[in-house]
């Protein structure tokens, strides 16, 4: 009987530790809700994070009424100490993240057209996008090459993909993420660690074409099929339409 209850305390904690964890950067009521609701929904752990305190807390709140394992860690993405600090607290909650989302939305008011671009504009989308994305890819990555599996997941606007002069200065980030994601897929598709790119081409709002469930099942299938590495929503996008 002894031998029984140990058995099953043992087989217990292992399942504990085969739970996986995603950490969401950039999470709010939108699209980080939604893919947690998703991710959380089979079977993850969610780490939400993101600057503002009552959003989060909303957040958890949320997950926690799903049955979803969820904490949240404040951190302003710009401040790359904060965030370092929050992915490592994360990461001594879960004991690990597996996934990655990284999607902290810069705002159409900081967006500038290619003929008003300025050092300073483009320095502003570089502080808030570029920098905090190389840094989470730091911090995750060597534990998932240790362990040989694992997934980063960037979000971007379709001006990654797309020239677009209305968000010059935004555009000159978003392709230089894309191409570092693609360095990374590139460099670890053989090797067990999933890169994934989900480029964006409508505005997120429920009950539209963006509608953040809809983009959310998106990215889960992609990451769960693996097949390939980007994908744009809608799929077949066509850039005449936004003209």
């Amino acid at each position: 009987m002894k031998a029984t209850y140990v058995g099953l305390i043992i087989s217990y904690k292992k399942g504990v530790q085969n739970i996986k964890t995603i950490a969401i950067i950039g999470a709010g009521p939108g699209l980080g809700l939604s893919l947690a609701k998703k991710f959380g929904t089979n079977g993850f752990n969610v780490a939400v994070i993101s600057r503002n305190p009552e959003k989060l807390s909303t957040m958890v709140d949320e997950l926690t009424k799903l049955n979803i394992e969820a904490k949240s860690y404040i951190a302003d993405v710009t401040n790359l100490d904060a965030l370092k600090e929050a992915l490592q607290n994360a990461k001594k909650d879960f004991g690990s993240i597996d996934v990655l989302e990284f999607s902290p939305y810069g705002g159409w008011q900081q967006f500038t057209h290619v003929l008003s671009t300025t050092p300073e504009n483009v320095l502003e989308q570089i502080n808030s996008y570029l920098l905090p994305a190389i840094l989470s890819v730091n911090e995750v990555l060597p534990a998932m090459q240790e362990k040989g599996e694992g997934a980063i997941l960037f979000t971007t606007g379709i001006s990654a993909m797309f020239p677009l002069p209305t968000v010059g200065n935004a555009g000159i980030v978003m392709s230089g993420i894309r191409n570092y994601a693609t360095n990374l897929y590139n460099e670890l598709k053989d090797k067990g660690v999933y890169i994934g790119h989900l480029s964006i081409g409508t505005m997120i709002a429920p009950g539209t074409e963006g509608d953040p469930d809809i983009i959310a099942e998106e990215w889960y299938n992609l990451f769960e099929q693996k097949g390939h590495f980007e994908e744009t929503f809608p799929k077949g996008f066509d850039l005449t339409k936004m003209y």
